[in-house]
């Protein structure tokens, strides 16, 4: 089994980082020279005696800022539970230590940037949910780990990591080329992960969510969406349910991905901007490019598209349609079912139509199960692949009824559950099922969308709530305000984070600088100036009721054709990506 050390020192001197790997009879050091960047092997008796110490919980990885190299390492984990017998540990808190001793040789701009670049990796390493394990590979799921060959079983774990959710990736560029450092560092994923003991008829099992958010194509809400050329999918995530009992063990694998041609959807500051679709490119290539590679990872295919069929959504639907059509794939199966519509005036029992309808296929492409002895009995051999709008609010909840009509065959066949028993009658198991998958829900929509998922009271409880109708116009209000107005910041912090956008050290600009024309300050002051006026004038009338009625009416319409400027020219007001702008649109 494939594993890396678990806790290490961190030894600082002027010259040079070490790594002391703390495991028990280990005297392994990784040495890296803070003026070459040069990383070897050492050992303990050449570390000097006066290199300042402090623990560290692991290594992120390097990346290259306008000062040159940073190291960024993890200071604090906690364990989030046992995964098969594997420590599972969340990432909480890091810091990026610079090779360099001093940035005096930066110019005042060089500086700032170096400022802002610093502020964008640890926007990222701060957005909630990323998991490690140094003994189990994270990465795959059960089905892909059984299918292996005895190479493959030897590889390290950054070897044979699967790299589309490996979120450290690009900070372990320089790591990948000497496998003797391997033992030193350990993939990182980014999404969710929850690990619950749980006991039905006194029997106790494992329970596991795990939720695996692509790094390809990975954004924000409305600067992301689509595909790429090599048709990766926005917000992209693999969710796998784990069960194990009595050393068996089953998974069950959905996925969620945007709609998977192109199309953009950028933040103008109306309460929902107009999805467009390119007119200007082959959209079945790359829709075919993402569906091939969706087969051969996964086998068969059902589209669960969740969106509106009437309104700026339709069109989408309609082209979704025509494109699995003309691919005419005998693999792909599509079903379009219109959540809000079907589930309007609190209707959500309407759901069990969805579910009914693809009863008969999800019983046909079954789940993983490995016998105690390790045997396979089962075999998955195909998935849902859901998606909505965002692929986050209607799509965790399908997703979560899908596990949970999979989990009661799964724990029907292990002999937790007995014949004709349903999930939803163990009231202690229900309760918690529901707020692990509500808990999901909430950790991808925070990453993509900047807040809590909506419909989780649904999710929760099982119905939906007056209060969770509150929550979601609360949320839909701050996601207005993140995606308006913060959300360019968090595209480029995921674009450098990830490698999508390189500093170059000689670089003497980057491009952060974005200056604003005059309707930047000017439209909104005369708006804030003229509805001012305007109550002022209610409230402190003039001589006749006509004069004060000529002054509201002035300076009301002043503040109506100013903000009604402001939303004509949205483009210019909100707060877009500088970095990657161009090609994230295409």
């Amino acid at each position: 089994m494939a594993s890396t050390y678990e806790s290490f020192n961190l030894r600082t001197t002027p010259e040079k980082f070490y790594i002391e790997a703390c495991d028990d009879g280990c005297e392994d050091v990784l040495a890296i020279d803070r003026v070459s960047t040069e990383m070897i092997l050492t050992v303990r008796r050449d570390v000097p005696a006066s290199a300042d110490s402090r623990p560290i919980s692991g290594l992120m990885g390097t990346i290259r800022l306008v000062a040159g190299m940073y190291l960024v390492v993890i200071t604090k984990k906690k364990k989030v539970g046992d995964l098969l017998g594997h420590a599972v540990w969340k990432a909480q808190e890091f810091d990026i230590i610079s090779y360099k001793k001093t940035i005096l040789h930066l110019t005042d701009n060089q500086m700032q940037d170096n400022k802002t670049f610093l502020s964008m990796i640890n926007h990222v390493l701060h957005t909630d949910g990323f998991y490690f394990a140094t003994d189990y590979d994270l990465t795959h799921t059960l089905q892909r780990l059984a299918n292996t060959s005895p190479e493959f079983q030897e590889m390290s774990l950054l070897e044979r990591a699967d790299q589309r959710f490996v979120w450290n990736g690009h900070l372990l560029r320089e790591f990948m080329t000497q496998p003797e450092l391997h033992k030193f560092v350990f993939p990182v994923i980014h999404g969710f992960i929850a690990l619950r003991s749980s006991c039905i008829n006194g029997k106790v099992f494992e329970w596991s969510i795990i939720s695996r958010r692509s790094c390809f194509r990975a954004g924000v809400r409305y600067y992301v969406r689509g595909i790429d050329t090599e048709g990766h999918a926005a917000n992209y995530v693999e969710t796998e349910q784990v069960v194990q009992f009595n050393s068996a063990k089953a998974s069950y694998v959905q996925t969620r991905g945007s709609i998977p041609f192109f199309w953009s959807q950028r933040p103008n500051l109306k309460y929902k901007p107009k999805p467009q679709i390119s007119k200007t490119v082959n959209h079945l290539d790359g829709f075919q490019r993402h569906f091939d590679s969706q087969i051969i990872l996964y086998g068969r295919q059902v589209i669960l598209n969740l969106i509106n069929q009437k309104g700026s959504e339709k069109p989408l639907e309609l082209a979704f349609d025509k494109l699995v059509s003309s691919l005419g794939n005998g693999m792909i199966k599509y079903i379009a079912f219109d959540f809000h519509k079907e589930c309007s005036r609190m209707r959500w029992h309407r759901l069990q139509i969805l579910l009914d309808m693809v009863a008969e296929m999800q019983e046909e492409f079954g789940y993983f199960l490995v016998d105690a002895d390790g045997k396979v009995l089962l075999n998955q051999d195909g998935t849902f692949r859901s998606n909505c709008m965002d692929c986050l609010d209607r799509t965790n909840v399908i997703q979560s009824l899908l596990a949970r009509r999979s989990l009661q065959s799964q724990l029907r066949k292990m002999g937790v559950l007995h014949t004709g028993q349903l999930i939803e009658e163990q009231a202690d198991f229900e309760k918690m099922y529901k707020n692990a998958w509500a808990d999901n829900a909430d950790a991808c929509a925070k990453q993509y969308a900047g807040t809590g998922a909506l419909k989780t009271d649904f999710t929760r409880m099982g119905k939906r709530t007056q209060w969770g109708l509150v929550m979601d116009g609360w949320n839909s209000m701050i996601r207005y305000y993140k995606n308006n107005f913060s959300d360019g910041f968090r595209q480029d912090s995921i674009d450098l984070f990830l490698g999508n956008y390189a500093v170059e050290e000689s670089d003497s600009t980057a491009p952060l600088r974005d200056p604003k024309d005059w309707k930047f300050l000017t439209l909104p002051i005369i708006m804030v100036v003229a509805f001012s006026m305007c109550i002022i004038c209610l409230l402190m009338a003039g001589d006749t009721w006509t004069e004060t009625l000529a002054y509201v009416l002035f300076w009301g319409s002043s503040s109506v054709v100013t903000a009604g400027l402001i939303l004509f020219n949205g483009l210019d007001f909100v707060d877009a990506p500088k970095l990657l702008q161009k090609e994230k649109l295409d």
